[in-house]
């Protein structure tokens, strides 16, 4: 099955053509998205039945001009997709998009938002892009490897490893991480490290993937909010995992982290409030 060729011995003109299809996808949601982007423009709305769950334009725009492509070029795969659903796929495989990663960051014009790009089979992500459009830079994961490249050049993606969790830096979006039970699972690791950072939406699993931090802890997340994310943080060498050490690609509660050993030290403490 194509599946398995995915996990084993892929052929390489499709691998390079999936791998370029990513690309178009991320080329084409940049287009959609930049105009908006701190313009007149810019008009959100409250899709939450409850607090504050904001959708602008771009994100409608950027996951329409990336669903158009994959069904021309790619309509027996499945879609999910933050904006517009769940299309069943008729290959084993399904294209995971959120156009705006971050949509509070996007209407407060911090460039910390981004789009996310994951292929995945039933058993979670086989590739992932996180592209930040207006700084131009982007983050590949695929296949075992991962690499970055934007306006100030390219490079292998690598984590930083042999940091302790005393002298880690933690990063996460909000300081409320959650329900009050996750905020205490990410404050029992908070209080152990060297330095936390809020505010990254997804560009901080694009940061442990550099290998400039070393601990994002997440929760409440979806399938498209981390699929992308884990492709690219384990082709640079890190791990992602849920807060019981077991698969994360379905969202929930996360921790991604450079090195097994930050892990191991971390799992202990997340785990007296996993779900």
């Amino acid at each position: 099955m194509l599946n398995d060729l995915f996990r084993g011995n892929l052929d390489k003109n499709l691998r390079e053509e999936i791998l370029s299809l990513s690309h178009k996808l991320a080329d084409a949601a940049r287009v959609a998205i930049l105009p908006i982007f701190r313009s007149d423009r810019l008009y959100t709305q409250n899709k939450g039945a409850s607090g504050f769950d904001p959708v602008t334009e771009a994100d409608k725009a950027g996951e329409k001009a990336m669903r158009e492509i994959l069904q021309l070029m790619r309509p027996q795969d499945g879609i999910l997709g933050e904006e517009f659903g769940f299309l069943k796929s008729a290959s084993g495989l399904t294209w995971v998009l959120d156009p705006i990663d971050g949509t509070r960051g996007f209407i407060s014009g911090t460039p910390t938002w981004g789009v996310l790009i994951a292929l995945s089979d039933k058993d979670g992500p086989l590739l992932g892009i996180i592209d930040q459009p207006y700084i131009q830079e982007r983050f590949v994961g695929c296949f075992g490897t991962a690499y970055f490249y934007g306006p100030h050049g390219s490079r292998q993606l690598a984590i930083r490893s042999n940091v302790p969790l005393a002298e880690a830096t933690l990063l996460t979006t909000f300081p409320e991480v959650g329900d009050e039970k996750d905020f205490l699972g990410f404050r029992a690791v908070a209080d152990k490290v060297n330095l936390v950072r809020y505010g990254m939406d997804c560009y901080a699993y694009a940061l442990l993937a550099a290998g400039h931090i070393d601990l994002v802890i997440e929760a409440k997340l979806k399938a498209y909010d981390i699929q992308a994310p884990i492709a690219v943080i384990e082709g640079a060498g890190g791990c992602v995992t849920n807060w019981r050490g077991g698969v994360a690609h379905n969202g929930g509660q996360v921790v991604a982290v450079a090195t097994k050993e930050l892990l191991e030290e971390v799992l202990p403490l997340l785990s007296p409030y996993a779900d």
